[in-house]
């Protein structure tokens, strides 16, 4: 990417930023759309009918960035708020089963099905990761036709490996299954058709990749499905009112609104959808398959450097499995936020204190790579890196030519 974008970015030149998993640093035009909002609502100047269109251009740009229609596109809080809305909403029944690799997925998509093991009575069907990777034939194994559901991450949040979703969502499909897909890792990142790879359902948040706020997000469901559907949540937004206005009432009359739209539940995250609408536009104007080449290529740079100087780059020399998550350490040697091996904690202590911003997940120091980020980020984590490995003799801090 080109240093206007970077300029677009106040906190890339403030301190190296590679936690966009987490959460990415706000760009100016998110900032100005966001204050534009707040300041029209300060003045008692916020019109509905405005600030619905805002949501709905958000909810339009972000259904072309993944090859989806709106109607297909529920406007949402987060990813656990999608889950739970898809996952609640299926026609479970006693003896059906959820197949997923809970040693590579967030929690919140792992709570979600063994409260529905209580509630429903289904089984939930675990697969373990070969080497931190979600293995199709694993998952392929574990399904039956009692499976009704399989859900994965696009991108593991760590060590942070393209999941192979496609072919994976072909074998439910085998089964007669559904795949639901967390995809907080991977849209806005890398380049998503749901069409394409053969997902029922696929839920996002705004905060990371998308480059917005806390508190939105997005949940695609394939129209034909979604239509089959009652939603857990029922609420005005989700009842098709014929263009009467939304207090509109009839008795006993409940309609769901087409598609993924009928699991709208109230007024929306206004503020979320001016930033998020922002956002969206900056992405369309970039393109998400250049942002995707120029984070994947830093990031498969800052892995061959860092095992250059020795260092347990996860996955070893970089692969088609690389997305723009490097991790370093054991993968699963440590718990949610922790590692188990004190040099990872060492190094970790080290980044932070020469002004690189970096998570612990699982065991593994995770430099997740955002658009805003360029190559001398990448030199700065490895200078900071070599001068640890010639402080502490771990590594090999000889190796110039990782510079």
């Amino acid at each position: 990417m080109n240093p206007e974008v970077r300029a677009l970015f106040p906190g890339a030149s403030q301190q190296v930023y590679l936690d966009i998993s987490a959460s990415s640093l706000m760009p100016s035009p998110v900032m100005a759309a966001a204050v534009s909002h707040t300041g029209r609502r300060v003045l008692g100047r916020g019109d509905k009918t405005r600030m619905l269109a805002t949501a709905e251009r958000a909810r339009s740009s972000f259904a072309s960035l993944i090859g989806a229609s709106p109607e297909e596109v529920a406007i949402t809080k987060n990813v656990s708020d999608g889950l739970n809305l898809f996952g609640m909403s299926l026609p479970w029944q006693a003896g059906d089963n959820v197949v997923l690799c809970p040693a590579l997925e967030h929690p919140n998509n792992i709570y979600l099905w063994y409260s529905l093991a209580r509630s429903h009575g289904i089984e939930v069907r675990s697969v373990a990761p070969e080497a931190g990777h979600i293995t199709v034939g694993a998952m392929a194994a574990a399904m039956d036709e009692r499976t009704r559901l399989v859900t994965l991450p696009s991108i593991t949040f760590a060590p942070g490996f393209v999941t192979d979703v496609r072919a994976i969502a072909a074998a439910a499909r085998e089964v007669g299954a559904l795949t639901l897909v967390d995809a907080a890792q991977s849209i806005g990142a890398y380049h998503t058709d749901v069409a394409d790879l053969g997902v029922d359902a696929l839920a996002v948040a705004a905060q990371k990749a998308l480059l917005s706020v806390y508190g939105f997000g997005f949940l695609y469901v394939r129209r034909e499905l979604a239509e089959t559907m009652t939603p857990v949540h029922v609420a005005r937004f989700g009842i098709e009112l014929d263009g009467a206005h939304e207090t509109a009432y009839s008795e006993d009359e409940l309609r769901f609104r087409a598609g993924a739209l009928r699991f709208d539940v109230g007024n929306y995250n206004y503020l979320g959808a001016a930033a998020t609408a922002a956002a969206l536009d900056l992405l369309s104007d970039w393109g998400v398959e250049r942002v995707e080449n120029h984070v994947r290529g830093l990031a498969a740079d800052l892995a061959s450097r860092l095992l250059a100087l020795g260092l347990p780059v996860v996955g070893g020399r970089p692969g088609p499995c690389l997305a723009h998550i490097v991790s370093v350490g054991e993968s699963g040697g440590g718990r949610h936020y922790t590692a188990d091996d004190p040099a990872m904690n060492s190094l970790y202590e080290h980044l932070t204190a020469s002004g690189i911003r970096l998570a612990i997940r699982t065991g593994m120091l995770r430099f997740s790579i955002g658009v805003y980020n360029d190559e001398s980020d990448i030199s700065r984590v490895v200078e900071a890196t070599q001068a640890w490995c010639a402080r502490t003799g771990h590594g090999r801090a000889d190796r110039e030519e990782a510079l």
